[in-house]
């Protein structure tokens, strides 16, 4: 998704008053109730895989944790920080454009330090 201060990719600032982040842009948006399922909590990091059919690992690490007002077994974040997310090989059916809101993704605790 993109945040208030955003043109496309053009990103004017690391804040987004409509979502209360301010400072940074390396979020994951969770529903509180899947994150107690996931076992994380609010600003604790994770890394956000792709589930792909073409065996490539494509990760977006050391996320931030924000809960959010989201269904439950969605998560959302901000492009292009995740765009290498998106397979090559998905598009749509009739657009032929990456198929970047509806990617299945796994989530785990980042292993990262610092």
């Amino acid at each position: 998704m993109r945040s208030n201060d955003q043109f496309n990719t053009t990103i004017y600032s690391l804040n987004d008053r409509y979502r209360g982040i301010s400072g940074g842009r390396k979020v994951v948006f969770m529903n509180p109730i899947d994150m107690r399922r996931a076992g994380v909590s609010r600003g604790e990091k994770v890394d956000i895989g792709t589930v792909s059919e073409d065996g490539r690992n494509r990760r977006a690490l050391d996320f931030q944790v924000v809960p959010y007002d989201i269904p439950e077994g969605c998560i959302a974040s901000y492009f292009p920080e995740v765009n290498v997310l998106v397979p090559v090989y998905s598009t749509g059916d009739q657009s032929n454009t990456p198929t970047s809101k509806a990617i299945p993704v796994t989530l785990s605790k980042s292993r990262r330090r610092g």
